[in-house]
């Protein structure tokens, strides 16, 4: 049989219309609906293009980024909450109350006269209110942004893994595929080596039943191709899969420069569920504030203009609540231990970082480990014993059940070369993920 080639590579380039890399930033959320359509509406342009030439695993990011409908969903989630911004600074509106009296009746009228009265008031908040609502209001803003981004990156998470297994599921056909043809090519000269009886007819058969493992192998690699086609197809916003998409890339996975400790401190620098652990102390922090602002009195301060009969006269009055019972004791004590308990969870996040990384990176190095042995040493093995036991059996030097181990032993090895090859680019890809940065090279 031909040694099979595992290194899946085109020189094609879409011609896709890509997006940005991220849509939700801190800056242009004005902007933001009208930038969900124009990018909804290139990525279907994109999506459309995919019958001309494969995606690159980039390219499907990027789709997923823009037409996910659970990302969309989080993104106008992100808008509602920031919109929360606007109305933490609002100011306390003015009152205005007109009255009349006694003005359907003459002004000699001995009941009275007629008598004319505006006011004028206004509350006026004290202890910064206003200033620890709108930092509150950011403060949360980040924190969901943040929660965004941490979705963002589950999301790319999913479409890695779905574009990995259709790449293995890709490779798997295709050495289906070559190890039917193979075959039957060597079936078919069995088949004259029998008609000239050069071997039995019990040999023949045994050789014909093992085209059947092929040909399930084939049928089984074509259905697992489609399936993971779906699944991908799915996670980048698809409404209905395409039998015609389809992916390009390499299955032999790249070899990571960064150690470990570089990648635990990416991890902090860049992981979105961290920074939100970290964008809720400040919530808290300005809830504690808000909550002694609000202990304080707020005084109503009001003028007054009368008009009555030929007189006119003006006044003022100011009310000042007296808080001598409640002056949100209760709220005061809960935000404090609430803040507290946000300074735990950051130390939890952070150490959850650490212990993320830390079993993303050994998963790595165990797994590339075994990728290489089988792509240094036991595929060449494999192809070597194959070949020998070929050659071997056709001028008579070993017996058929030899051939057809042989047979099953390449088989098996190059399907556990592609399993390992899969399994390390699913590390590398775990490791993006824990880290929240793109590891490979």
């Amino acid at each position: 049989m031909q040694k099979l080639r595992l290194h899946l590579r085109t020189n094609h380039k879409c011609g896709c219309p890509i997006l940005g890399k991220a849509f939700v930033s801190r800056v242009g959320f004005t902007s933001l609906p009208a930038l969900v359509l124009i990018a909804f509406l290139a990525a279907g342009a994109a999506f459309a293009q995919t019958t001309a030439a494969p995606l690159t695993l980039p390219q499907v990011v990027e789709l997923a980024k823009a037409k996910n409908p659970n990302l969309l969903a989080a993104q106008q989630n992100l808008l509602s909450v920031q919109a929360q911004e606007i109305q933490a600074a609002v100011r306390q509106n003015p009152n205005l109350a007109v009255t009349g009296t006694n003005v359907t009746l003459p002004q000699s009228n001995p009941a009275g006269p007629y008598n004319y009265s505006a006011q004028l008031s206004r509350l006026f908040e004290r202890g910064e209110k206003r200033r620890w609502r709108l930092d509150t209001a950011r403060s949360t803003t980040d924190e969901t942004r943040d929660q965004y981004n941490l979705q963002e990156q589950q999301t790319i998470l999913a479409v890695k893994q779905a574009f990995t297994s259709m790449l293995l599921a890709k490779a798997a056909l295709k050495l289906a595929q070559d190890n039917l043809k193979d075959f039957r090519h060597e079936l078919d000269i069995s088949k004259a080596r029998y008609d000239a009886g050069d071997i039995g007819k019990i040999d023949y058969e045994r050789l014909d039943l093992q085209l059947a493992q092929f040909e399930t192998d084939e049928s089984s690699a074509e259905a697992t191709l489609r399936q993971t086609s779906y699944q991908l197809q799915t996670l980048i916003g698809s409404d209905h899969p395409n039998d015609s998409f389809d992916i390009a890339g390499d299955i032999v996975p790249p070899a990571l420069t960064s150690s470990l400790t570089d990648l635990e401190q990416k991890a902090l620098a860049a992981r979105p569920d961290y920074k939100a652990a970290q964008d809720a102390i400040r919530v808290a922090d300005a809830g504690v504030k808000l909550a002694y602002a609000n202990g304080t009195t707020d005084p109503t301060i009001e003028g007054e203009y009368d008009r009555a009969g030929t007189y006119n006269s003006a006044g003022f009055n100011i009310s000042i609540p007296l808080r001598i019972f409640d002056r949100n004791q209760g709220n005061k004590e809960t935000s404090k231990y609430v803040a507290q308990a946000s300074r735990f969870s950051e130390i939890a996040a952070r150490n959850q970082v650490f212990s993320d990384v830390d079993q993303a990176y050994v998963g790595y190095t165990t797994s590339k480990v075994l990728a290489d042995r089988y792509n240094g040493h036991y595929l060449d093995e494999a192809k070597d014993v194959l070949s020998i036991a070929q050659f071997a059996y056709e001028h008579g030097g070993i017996a058929l059940l030899d051939y057809l181990n042989a047979i099953q032993d390449d088989r098996t090895t190059t399907l556990n070369a592609l399993n390992a090859y899969a399994q390390t680019w699913m590390a590398i890809h775990q490791l993006s993920y824990v880290t929240a940065t793109e590891v490979a090279p």
